[in-house]
């Protein structure tokens, strides 16, 4: 009986050393499930007329939230626009947009809201189609947000953002009411090092050549899409 017992003994030991052995491995593993994968979203347009107001309040508003009363008809649930509003607004630092088009007023006020906010915000944009009527540029400026256009006869096409140096958002989408509500368009939003660094370089590369100490000219027109 004596004998049975050390074996007994014996045994726990030996599965209590193996337990504590293995435990670093085990965290480790733990740790690296619980891990937040990176963002991955595909967003597809046109998108839902739905309720934006609850995103887009003002600095010192009262936080607002799906259940806030709001008396507008449209629908109170999640759409493509919403979404896109949702990565955008998660800025907290920097904010770089690269537009070919920009007349939508629900991205326009999301971004001039990150400006309120603190967020650097920095536009390049193309120079004919920022005077078009609706164009959000002007108010872009009127706010205090730096914008840069080009000078040169090929359109400035980009349609890009970068949110924070982290996400980037880029698709075949133009930031206009007609594009998000009526045409077959899409959007990714992407958490990945490698792609967020080049279109940062690219940014940096048009923000420095649109630079407008060295505008030369200004072009009458421009040909072809």
């Amino acid at each position: 009986m004596r004998r049975l017992s050390w074996r007994v003994v014996a045994s726990v030991v030996t599965g209590l050393a193996l337990t504590l052995e293995a435990l670093p491995w085990l965290l480790s593993r733990l740790q690296v499930r619980r891990q937040r994968r990176p963002r991955r979203d595909v967003l597809f347009f046109p998108s839902q007329v739905t309720c934006t107001e609850a995103l887009l309040q003002p600095p010192g508003a009262a936080p607002a939230g799906p259940s806030v009363d709001c008396l507008c008809s449209l629908p109170h649930s999640e759409s493509s626009l919403s979404r896109l509003l949702r990565a955008l607004l998660a800025a907290r630092v920097s904010l770089e947009l690269c537009l070919f088009a920009f007349s939508n007023p629900q991205l326009g006020r999301a971004v001039r809201l990150l400006h309120q906010r603190g967020v650097r915000v920095r536009v390049v944009t193309d120079c004919d189609y920022m005077a078009l009527n609706g164009s959000q540029i002007g108010l872009l400026r009127k706010a205090g947000i730096q914008v840069r256009h080009d000078q040169d006869l090929g359109y400035m096409h980009h349609k890009f953002a970068i949110v924070d140096k982290k996400v980037l958002i880029t698709g075949s989408l133009n930031w206009t009411t007609q594009a998000i509500q009526n045409n077959r368009e899409n959007v990714l939003i992407m958490e990945d090092a490698e792609y967020v660094r080049l279109f940062l370089e690219e940014f940096e590369r048009i923000w420095e050549e649109f630079n407008p100490t060295k505008y030369s000219f200004f072009p009458k027109k421009k040909q072809g899409y």
